[in-house]
């Protein structure tokens, strides 16, 4: 005889669905929430130690991360990080290996251009910091830039030389690179299910105003023309008026001073050397004393609703990456040699490079934001519906999942090189006789500098903060 107790009741079809419906909503969540940390969040620990100025433990994490993201979608962004401070450190052998994989992987992307495609369907799902990190224009022009200078560095000089060559490579590459960027997201907008409403969305008055208030601080600037890299353009005049020979050489070298200032203006260092090498002149013993000063503007993100009507969804909005500038940094280096002080004088802007690429990616970036929100929206709006009609606890839950799991994704693409300075300055002195230099900064800090043996000489400053630490390395082109 059967029992009539609970436990053999038969179940309705539907109270079996609201537990494998908890679970499923519960678990897709905690999913979605464990891969959607910014680059800002992750790299904050590094970022600190870097701004407090313990760059032993900035070096050490960065390079961390960098072993241990070497395969994945960030991996070039963390190779990038170690590279530039293990620089800081004197470890110019270990920053190029790290810049070395760096470069590899920029390669691989460009070489596999079916990657970014497939990559470009998961982030219109979930956010897009989950695009891989191919390496922006100036992310590859100071690549090489660096690893020339890790060259100098170690007395290899020859070694810079193609290092530079491939830094003026890629600004010429770089023009051509944004158009495809744009293009790409222009097809990928034209080819989308959603295309009314992602019109609807851009034409939109309100969301138009919060999207001109982000951009505002770019303002102002005054942008390089086609991506050049002024502090590079002006390395390469020096390497190859200082440290090469022949007419080429020496011809290449006043290409790249006028360069400079065309598009940066009259350096007074700079002209100097413009005017010797136009008239054919070997200099006498020289020093050029090089502040990398500063921190470059970094990314962070800035939650916008996105006015898209789609009925039923809990969660309709739009992170989008937002630039911040950071003031903190030397107004200059007053430099004391032979009874006389010298000051050194802006040559080159990060800032505005970081500027200018962000401006031109921007109509891309608003491009994919857009396709993803509605895209998530149209989804949303179809769980939620069947989750209704449920019409059971699962579907609430289920619902209040779609809602989490949409605030969960909704993170913008921050990632950035952080260690990279805001600026570079640059003054040129006649080598004192006793052969030290005295850099004092604006608070009066001061600090000794013995030249190493050489007719050209160049004393190379960093500085992150304008109270913090200076580190100083040297090398000599002849």
């Amino acid at each position: 005889m059967r029992k009539t107790g609970g436990s053999d009741l038969p179940r309705s079809p539907r109270r079996q669905c609201a537990p494998v419906a908890v679970l499923s909503v519960l678990l897709l969540a905690t999913l979605l929430a464990t891969g959607c940390r910014t680059y800002r969040d992750q790299s904050a620990s590094m970022r600190d130690a870097w701004v407090r100025g313990d760059f032993t433990r900035a070096a050490e994490q960065f390079e961390k991360r960098a072993d241990k993201k070497d395969d994945g979608r960030d991996g070039v962004i963390w190779h990038l990080e170690a590279g530039a401070s293990l620089r800081t450190l004197g470890k110019y052998a270990e920053s190029n290996a790290e810049f070395d994989q760096a470069a590899a992987q920029i390669e691989e992307y460009e070489r596999k251009a079916r990657v970014r495609v497939s990559n470009e369907v998961g982030s219109t799902f979930s956010n897009q910091q989950n695009r891989p990190y191919e390496g922006r224009s100036y992310d590859k022009i100071m690549l090489h830039t660096y690893k020339a200078l890790n060259y100098l560095a170690l007395g290899q000089v020859e070694q810079a030389r193609p290092e530079l060559i491939r830094a003026y490579q890629r600004q010429q590459d770089a023009v051509a690179e944004n158009a495809r960027r744009i293009e790409k997201a222009r097809d990928a907008e034209a080819s989308s299910p959603d295309q009314v409403q992602i019109e609807r969305a851009r034409r939109d008055p309100q969301l138009q105003a919060r999207l001109d208030a982000l951009n505002r601080p770019l303002e102002g600037f005054q942008f390089y023309a086609d991506y050049v890299n002024p502090f590079t353009v002006y390395l390469d005049g020096l390497y190859f008026r200082h440290a090469a020979g022949g007419g080429a050489d020496l011809e290449r070298a006043r290409k790249s001073l006028a360069r400079v200032i065309e598009t940066a203006g009259g350096n007074p260092a700079v002209t100097q050397d413009l005017r010797e090498a136009e008239q054919g002149a070997a200099p006498e013993r020289v020093t050029y004393v090089i502040l990398e000063n500063g921190r470059a503007a970094s990314l962070n993100q800035e939650r916008i609703d996105i006015p898209i009507i789609v009925a039923d969804v809990s969660y309709v909005g739009a992170a989008f990456p937002k630039l911040e500038f950071h003031p903190d940094h030397l107004a200059n280096l007053r430099v004391e040699a032979g009874g006389n002080t010298y000051t050194t004088v802006p040559l080159a802007s990060m800032d505005a490079i970081v500027a200018l690429d962000f401006k031109n990616e921007w109509p891309a970036i608003l491009t994919r934001t857009l396709i993803s929100a509605v895209a998530k929206g149209a989804a949303a709006y179809a769980v939620n519906t069947t989750a209704r009609q449920a019409n059971d606890l699962g579907g609430l839950l289920a619902r209040i999942g779609t809602a989490i799991a949409q605030a969960a994704v909704n993170i913008a693409d921050t990632r950035s090189w952080s260690t990279l300075p805001k600026e570079w300055q640059v003054v040129r002195l006649p080598t004192p006789a006793d052969r030290v230099l005295t850099l004092r900064t604006p608070d009066g800090r001061a600090q000794r500098v013995n030249l190493v043996d050489g007719r050209v000489n160049v004393v190379y400053v960093r500085a992150v903060t304008s109270s913090g630490p200076l580190v100083i390395g040297q090398f000599r082109f002849r």
